[in-house]
């Protein structure tokens, strides 16, 4: 089977319990919510309640014809920075905070904790848009990784 959802799990575990994203709503997936957050990091998502809602994929090949497979995954992770106001550069540079939390678990423990895995930042892609209720900065993170299942 495929690790991706325990990889989904433990970046979330990190996230919650990351004291320096306190102020920072962390998600597993898409949630309805009628909150005000401001700033949210969500696993498995990309922010985009018009999209595909793609979380992850992967792709695996045997290792040989008895010790199982190895399977290369890519997880989606959104760093959202709202503010009431038009600056985009704070709300920028607040997307690039978030997301750089998930870099400092990754470089700290490329396993993210879990045995036969290693991860890392593989792209990013920012977008920026000023809506009805003031700038929006994404900052979008391909969590990527290999591991044996």
């Amino acid at each position: 089977m495929s690790r991706v959802p325990e990889v989904i799990a433990r970046l979330v575990a990190l996230g919650k319990a990351d004291k320096e994203l306190h102020d920072v709503r962390v998600a597993d997936g898409p949630e309805v919510t009628g909150d005000a957050d401001l700033d949210w990091l969500i696993v498995g998502f990309d922010g985009d309640p018009t999209g595909d809602f793609e979380a992850s994929q992967s792709a695996s090949g045997w290792t040989d014809l008895g010790a199982g497979r190895e399977e290369e995954w890519q997880v989606t992770v959104a760093a959202i920075a709202q503010r009431g106001d038009t600056d985009v550069a704070a709300a920028r540079a607040r997307a690039y905070e978030i997301g750089g939390r998930v870099d400092a678990w990754l470089r700290a423990d490329p396993s993210l904790g879990l045995s036969s895995l290693q991860a890392g930042i593989g792209a990013t892609r920012l977008t920026q848009d000023q809506t009805d209720r003031g700038v929006q900065a994404v900052l979008l993170l391909t969590v990527a990784g290999r591991g044996f299942t």
